[in-house]
């Protein structure tokens, strides 16, 4: 009789081994795992299905015959998957028949299933008739109770599920070392009543094989949280200031929320209380004074209560940017380079504090740009291409930032080629200039004789024209000066004085609004860039409707400022949805001569401000009024809805917040949702 044994792979040399100890063998013969008849000529696959029911941990030893064939390659399958294990072994019978062996040394849960072997026979493979494997043991655990943190004498429920063969499985609970009521059926709840110390709880799985044991689950009691640590204070501005810290233990409790408290120095006075939900362990403070000492302490709160709060922490705001502009910006030719001077900028009040270096930025037609920093008054530009025309601007800075810019120089190459034979001693331009002034002079008094021939003049100006073609007199008058004492000369508001691209003034052309047509009113709101007021604007049929007008901050404003801010309206021209701030138009607010106009935008008025606002005031406002739950829910779908517009036009708002939501149309008296409507105001 030869024997073949399988370690995984064909081809091996026989093997001769003894026959297993009867105890270790289950021998099925030809019963254990018959094959039905095969097709092929000459192939005998004999038996019928078999069903086993082991227990865990006994030795199992599968058999399969294959007649008719010589040298075949048998496989065993369970489920489906071949089987890798080496304990397989191949007994010649003759040399058209073999025996197969596969052998579980120690039969675990995971080895029960459907077996059977197959042969490759031309191609085609031929599979016997399966066994059915059942391993029995002691109870198996699905559900084990966990570990919990509850409040002191709070209800809480622990759950434990464990499962055979064989069945049933019952269930026994144990608190700490005491057996808790009687055996249940799997799977099992306890219900526990409270606790006031940790606790340590478990169960047992009980069937014919045994019993086992689950994990032990700890039940520990929740406390109020430690106080924060690591407060800082991380970007400062004139008026806002953002801070950042790390909470302490939780107190087996989620956090909920943490509390920034802001007062000011001297005096301690509390200014500023922001409550700020948590994740991530943040706050921007706003709408703070400038150029002013504040303190700040932050406690986070869970289930149970607030922590202790945190240690003082003393910040102080920077001022504010100049709001003006160095003026008389001029040019001097030298033989070193070009001097470049202009005024001094004085500061407008105490909050923009001292003002420190100017900036320099220059560019010229061959794209050659760059940058000084000077600290005085004048610059000297040497490296320059004195061929090509260089347009020069300068801003003055201080701690809080830089000012805006001057009005642009333009130095032509023109005029420095005029300069290319001049001696090289500035002294050497007086006898020039004296001959240009001497031929002036001439000029003059030559053509003040003639007109005294011609005409006459009164004391505001000139009154008798020449004689006209038809030789009657003719009467006009032209002031000899003008006179304003109501303001400085303004520029005017237009868009191609802002400097912006052609593109953002094509797309604006047909919202603009002149200033006349509206009256700014009260202040709405204002933030470190700018601020909203109410305003009346003036229709066609002469009424006036409501609006809110956001406008940019004065001492902030540069040419890519409003670029930025006017961009941001020609996005909104577009938007067209009933819960999306509609844009109405903007305008331009004019200032004095040598500054830029300031942009406004045009929106919807919302007379119930933004939802943060309105959901404080309903809980902890003057008179607190009811927000029924559909009301809420109104609200969340109503801006999904906007949000789910806004990303089909390919827009990201990126500031999705309460403040930012406003409220319109809202009827208290009527609590449904429908009554209920509001617009989202970036």
């Amino acid at each position: 009789m030869a024997l073949r044994r399988s370690m995984g792979r064909s081809g091996l040399p026989p093997l001769l081994l003894p026959p297993p100890p009867p105890p270790l063998l289950l021998l099925a013969g030809l019963a254990a795992l018959l094959l039905p008849e095969s097709v092929a000529a000459g192939l005998k696959l004999m038996g019928a299905p078999v069903k086993l029911t082991v227990s865990q941990g006994q030795p199992v030893k599968l058999n399969c015959s294959v007649e008719g064939m010589e040298d075949p390659e048998i496989q065993w399958v369970k489920d489906g998957a071949v089987v890798q294990s080496v304990d397989q072994v191949y007994i010649s019978v003759s040399d058209q028949h073999w025996i197969g062996f596969l052998s579980l040394k120690s039969v675990e849960r995971s080895d029960a299933g459907r077996y059977w072997c197959q042969v490759e026979d031309g191609g085609e493979t031929e599979t016997s008739q399966p066994v059915w494997l059942t391993v029995e043991g002691v109870p198996f655990f699905t559900v084990e109770p966990k570990d919990l943190a509850v409040l002191p004498n709070a209800p809480f429920q622990l759950s434990c599920e464990a499962v055979g063969p064989p069945e049933p499985v019952t269930i026994i609970w144990w608190r700490g070392g005491t057996k808790v009521g009687g055996p249940a059926p799997s799977p099992s709840v306890l219900n526990v009543t409270g606790v006031t110390q940790s606790t340590v709880f478990s169960c047992e799985a009980h069937n014919l094989k045994g019993l086992a044991s689950s994990r032990p689950a700890t039940v520990r009691l929740q406390a109020l949280p430690a106080a924060p640590f690591n407060i800082t204070v991380t970007k400062l501005s004139s008026s806002n200031a953002s801070v950042a810290w790390t909470p302490g233990s939780d107190g087996r409790a989620m956090l909920q929320s943490c509390t920034v408290q802001v007062t000011q120095a001297p005096g301690g006075w509390e200014v500023l209380a922001v409550v700020v939900p948590v994740p991530p362990f943040t706050c921007l403070l706003r709408d703070l004074a400038p150029a002013t000492n504040y303190s700040l302490r932050v406690r986070c709160a869970n289930a149970l209560g607030p922590s202790p709060y945190a240690d003082w922490v003393p910040f102080r705001t920077k001022g504010l940017a100049p709001a003006s502009a160095p003026q008389n910006l001029h040019a001097i030719y030298t033989d070193s380079g070009l001097i470049l001077e202009w005024e001094e900028v004085i500061p407008e009040g105490p909050l923009e504090g001292p003002l420190g270096p100017y900036k320099l930025s220059w560019v010229q037609d061959n794209g050659t740009q760059g940058e000084l920093i000077v600290e005085g008054t004048q610059a000297n530009l040497t490296v320059w291409d004195p061929q090509k025309d260089l347009t020069v601007r300068v801003c003055v800075s201080n701690a809080a930032g830089y000012g805006p810019w001057s009005q642009p120089l333009v130095v032509s190459s023109h005029d420095h080629a005029g300069q290319q034979g001049s001696p090289h001693s500035r002294t050497s331009w007086v006898p020039a200039v004296l001959g240009v002034l001497t031929a002036l002079v001439t000029a003059a008094a030559l053509a003040l004789i003639l007109l005294r021939k011609r005409r006459k003049e009164t004391r505001f100006g000139q009154a008798f024209d020449s004689v006209m073609a038809r030789g009657e007199p003719a009467v006009h008058f032209r002031a000899a000066r003008s006179f304003n004492r109501e303001r400085p000369e303004r520029i005017e508001a237009t868009l191609d004085s802002l400097g912006i691209s052609d593109e953002l003034k094509d797309k604006l052309e047909d919202v603009l609004i002149p200033e006349q047509q509206f009256t700014l009113g009260r202040m709405l709101g204002k933030g470190e860039f700018g601020s909203v007021r109410e305003a009346q604007l003036k229709q066609e049929d002469g009424s006036f409707m409501k609006v809110a007008v956001k406008m940019l901050k004065a001492d902030i404003i540069a040419s890519s400022d409003i670029e930025e801010f006017l961009r941001e309206a020609a996005c909104m021209k577009e938007f067209d949805h009933p819960h999306v701030a509609k844009l109405i138009g903007v305008s331009l607010r004019s200032r004095a001569k040598g500054r830029l106009p300031i942009p406004m935008v045009i929106l919807p008025f919302m007379k119930h401000g933004d939802l943060h606002a309105f959901l404080l005031a309903s809980r902890i406002g003057e008179n607190p009024f009811n927000l029924p739950l559909q009301t809420l829910i109104r609200f969340m779908v109503d801006i999904a809805c906007g949000m789910e517009y806004l990303s089909s036009r390919n827009f990201i708002h990126r500031d999705l917040a309460a403040r930012n939501c406003m409220l319109a149309d809202l009827t208290l008296s009527d609590p449904s949702p429908g009554s209920k409507a509001w617009r989202l105001l970036w």
